[in-house]
């Protein structure tokens, strides 16, 4: 039988192919929206629909994984104020960025993605005890894809964005799906 923290971190693996599935679908059929001319209200339509096929799919996996997430997310209401706001902040602060900055906003949301993992990875091993590389992975792979989406955008897809940006969405799916992957494939 699978012990509690084999349980959550494959929990977590799941939630995270499932992000990664659906953030690539979201960013392919988004640029499949651009490159038609569809209107604004499409790419809500194509983001929410990416996110509610993906969950609908993996709906009886994700029912089973909800008390494993939710029991590692708990862990976080025992953090020092000091903690919480830090980790907040790590999230938050790269998404609220991207209303000053919004030409920036592909970076800020790798950024956001990166910071926030990596700072909830290290909060989780200090003041509850866990290490959860699958988060620590995430965190890092979005933050080593920082330069290279700037090298995309900047040189190779200088004259076309609409691409640039759909590349810095699949590095954020492949950021979840290297993260995933790990914790599924974990032994311990």
């Amino acid at each position: 039988m699978e012990n509690s923290a084999l349980q959550t971190r494959r929990a977590f693996g799941v939630l995270f192919v499932a992000v990664s599935a659906a953030v690539g679908a979201g960013a392919v059929l988004s640029e499949l929206a651009f490159l038609n001319g569809l209107p604004l209200y499409y790419y809500a339509v194509i983001w929410i629909g990416s996110f509610g096929a993906v969950f609908a799919v993996a709906g009886p996996r994700f029912r089973k994984a909800m008390p494993a997430i939710r029991g590692r997310m708990k862990n976080s209401v025992k953090w020092s104020p000091a903690a919480k706001a830090l980790n907040g902040v790590s999230w938050a602060g790269p998404f609220v960025s991207i209303a000053a900055f919004p030409s920036l906003y592909q970076y800020l949301i790798l950024l956001g993605i990166g910071l926030g993992n990596l700072c909830t990875y290290l909060m989780m091993r200090k003041y509850s005890g866990q290490n959860n590389p699958e988060q620590l992975l995430v965190g890092a792979i979005s933050l080593v894809a920082l330069p290279v989406a700037f090298v995309i955008d900047s040189s190779l897809f200088s004259q076309n964005q609409d691409i640039a940006v759909m590349l810095s969405r699949i590095l954020i799916a492949l950021s979840y799906a290297v993260g995933g992957a790990f914790a599924l494939s974990a032994r311990k």
